[in-house]
């Protein structure tokens, strides 16, 4: 076997501005109804999700741009971040997503272009002011929240475009940088997943954006990389279409082992399928 070599950073400012391009796109071209349509997530239709892209762009420049910020949560611990970020993130989606599509429309493009500008300005190699929690870290540079901040744009969008049926953003420039990011959380999925040094998962995903991540057990921990040659002790194949819905919680377990094909070590493979790379 090759030598695992840990996966670099992610350079995802160019899709993130083609995403927020794409978003205000769709925006100019609904009806009244689909701005009302229901969508996957519970309670919440076109408007608020789109509602909730606003406000959480607007946030960030509020807190990170301009050094504002009038909340933050009980404690660092996970369980408070998480329920801190739920109670605004239902309390933006209600604000914003009474607005008309028009109003969107308008705020959007103006807060979209501040802050895809925002992103590009920053040293990616600098501390970032939101750690990627989901990975287990607890600092992280700007170039992994500037991904994490494209998975987030790119999977709500697919929220939308899944409810109205329209074409997903799924060409290889706009996914594939999307998928990258979300495998990040692997070796933190991993971490209590006891195997001997050298042993390697792969989770593939399949369609435009398709390739192989690859996990390696080393003695101080799991390393995700890719391009090993050889045979994996467990393998995950995902189609690329439920791929963000596995990473979102966004699919029911049940249909997404019925889509998923698994070879070698189930138990191994598995811990993929519970890989959440979203805060709430």
């Amino acid at each position: 076997m090759t030598a695992p070599v840990s996966r670099g950073p992610i350079d995802a400012i160019d899709a993130l501005e083609r995403v927020e391009a794409e978003l205000l796109a769709l925006l100019s071209n609904l009806t009244p109804d689909e701005w009302d349509a229901p969508t996957i997530v519970r309670g919440w239709h076109v408007r608020h999700i789109a509602g909730h892209l606003l406000d959480t762009a607007t946030r960030k420049l509020t807190i990170l741009r301009d050094g504002f910020g009038v909340e933050r949560p009980a404690s660092d611990a996970p369980a408070d971040v998480r329920d801190f970020v739920n109670r605004l993130n239902a309390e933006g989606a209600l604000v914003y997503g009474r607005l008309s599509l028009d109003v969107v429309r308008l705020l959007m493009a103006h807060v979209s272009a501040v802050y895809c500008a925002w992103h590009r300005a920053l040293d990616p190699a600098a501390p970032a002011g939101f750690a990627v929690s989901w990975a287990g870290e607890t600092q992280s540079a700007n170039w992994f929240d500037t991904a994490r901040e494209l998975t987030e744009r790119w999977h709500h969008q697919a929220q939308i475009r899944l409810a109205l049926r329209r074409p997903p953003l799924d060409s290889r420039a706009l996914y594939h940088p999307v998928l990258d990011c979300f495998m990040r959380v692997l070796p933190h999925s991993y971490r209590l997943v006891d195997a001997p040094p050298g042993t390697v998962v792969s989770v593939r995903v399949d369609g435009p954006a398709s390739d192989d991540w690859q996990l390696v057990r080393s003695p101080g921990g799991w390393l995700l990389t890719g391009g090993l040659d050889g045979t994996p002790d467990a393998a995950v194949t995902v189609p690329g279409n439920i791929a963000w819905r596995m990473f979102t919680k966004s699919i029911e377990r049940s249909e997404l082992e019925r889509q998923v094909v698994i070879e070698g070590d189930r138990s191994l493979a598995l811990p993929a399928l519970d890989s959440v790379a979203i805060v709430g």
